[in-house]
């Protein structure tokens, strides 16, 4: 998870130096991930390798800009869903929003990706993790051309999302992903499979705020679960 306009990372080069001055970025600036490397070294000591995927696909606006995958072939997919390319994740507005795609009624849906935009789930995530949202990988059991690895992603809860106070409490979950690589050790194919309600019902505990006539505080299953 990045915020904006600070050069200079120790775990992503790709992203600064001399070749990266006529980079455009989709929110204006180089992202920095500071914040999510702080928090990330002061708990774990695995970083994830595959991190540079998300930095790119959520921040570059041109695909010849990418490095890690072949914007030609790309696709990503959520539990056996069908896989969506480089230009139907930008329709759809970004990362959070295709790994939070689910076919639930709106009415039930905690976290609504039809709904919103890059930037808005860009906000909701860095405003409820202030203090970054970090990833690591837990057991790698393959390698290339398909890498098959477990994760766990983890963050503390300091900020409000959707209309719920915050916890202070870590929010965590846990899956799996498969990435196919080519003949250059570009990513062409990424399949994630992971429950979304493990990390929607930690976001979905806290107090409803304000007097908000959404109906999600009672109608979620994921809520109720954890109430």
């Amino acid at each position: 998870m990045a915020s904006l306009g600070v050069e200079g990372d120790k775990y992503r080069s790709h992203l600064t130096g001399d070749g990266e001055k006529n980079t455009k970025w989709n929110f204006g600036a180089t992202p920095s991930y500071d914040v999510a490397n702080k928090l990330f070294e002061e708990g774990r000591t695995k970083i994830w390798p595959p991190g540079s995927l998300e930095e790119e696909v959520q921040n570059l606006s041109n695909p010849d800009d990418f490095k890690t995958l072949d914007p030609n072939k790309y696709t990503v997919s959520l539990n056996g869903r069908k896989g969506i390319n480089i230009e139907e994740i930008g329709k759809i507005g970004g990362g959070y929003n295709s790994f939070l795609q689910t076919s639930l009624p709106e009415k039930l849906r905690g976290y609504n990706p039809d709904e919103e935009t890059a930037e808005s789930s860009l906000k909701s995530f860095t405003t409820t993790f202030p203090r970054g949202f970090a990833l690591e990988v837990l057991q790698v059991y393959s390698g290339p051309p398909e890498i098959l690895y477990k994760f766990r992603h983890w963050g503390y809860m300091e900020g409000p999302f959707k209309g719920h106070a915050p916890t202070g409490e870590m929010v965590e979950f846990f899956g799996m992903a498969i990435f196919t690589v080519d003949e250059h050790k570009k990513i062409v194919k990424v399949e994630f499979f992971y429950d979304p309600g493990q990390l929607l019902g930690g976001l979905l505990k806290g107090a409803k705020l304000g007097n908000s006539s959404e109906e999600t505080a009672s109608t979620c299953p994921v809520l109720r679960s954890t109430g």
